[in-house]
């Protein structure tokens, strides 16, 4: 809303409350109105549970019906978004592999991946992906995805236990804790701590767990 709409409905928020709620009961909806606020951009109005698409419609027609409020300039409402947190198993960690070389997946090969897939026709990234080999020797990785979901994660839901294909590999979409994992570290490929608190002198290569570093791994493989 701009700031004259906001400012008229607002200054009769407590009417609004009761009128929405009556409203609410009328259509058996379970939700009803705690209260009404605003800050300079927005109305939020907080209700009791989470809104369902027919409550939505309920609230935008009832402020655009408001004889003192500008309808062209109320945009349609819209649930707050929370996070929720995936991880997509059973992906190779090498992008590519071949005799004599393996590259290792990057951020924007599994940027590719989801977006070549169906899964995301249904998500909002928050953040890049985070990769994790599943062990030293392991040619299998873990992807960490954060997403925006509504507050109900109904998205979210929908996408858990979901199969897709990655080249010759069926990968799948699990639900993760907000702290995936523990740290993984780069130098000798143990897990517990990270690559700046490694005690050990050298380093391991991640391919064939040797002491030299894993893009010397050609040269002594």
């Amino acid at each position: 809303m701009v700031k004259d709409n906001i400012d008229k409905f607002i200054k009769n928020s407590l009417i609004h409350a009761t009128n929405l709620n009556r409203k609410m009961r009328n259509t058996k909806s379970e939700v009803l109105v705690d209260f009404i606020h605003s800050d300079l951009l927005r109305i939020t109005v907080v209700t009791n549970k989470v809104s369902l698409n027919s409550d939505l419609l309920i609230i935008e027609k009832y402020v655009k019906n408001l004889k003192n409020i500008d309808s062209t300039q109320v945009k349609s409402p819209q649930l707050p978004q929370s996070k929720s947190y995936l991880k997509i198993i059973d992906i190779s960690y090498y992008h590519h592999r071949s005799c004599n070389s393996q590259e290792c997946l990057s951020l924007n090969d599994i940027e590719a991946i989801i977006k070549q897939n169906q899964i995301s026709d249904n998500i909002t990234l928050t953040s890049k992906p985070w990769v994790i080999k599943v062990s030293p020797k392991s040619d299998m990785a873990i992807v960490w995805i954060d997403v925006w979901d509504a507050q109900s994660s109904a998205k979210t839901k929908g996408l858990v236990n979901q199969y897709f294909n990655v080249r010759r590999f069926i990968a799948m979409v699990r639900m993760a804790n907000m702290n995936p994992g523990i740290p993984q570290c780069k130098n000798c490929w143990k897990w517990g701590h990270s690559t700046f608190s490694c005690r050990i002198q050298g380093s391991k290569c991640v391919k064939c767990n040797r002491p030299h570093k894993s893009e010397n791994h050609r040269e002594f493989g």
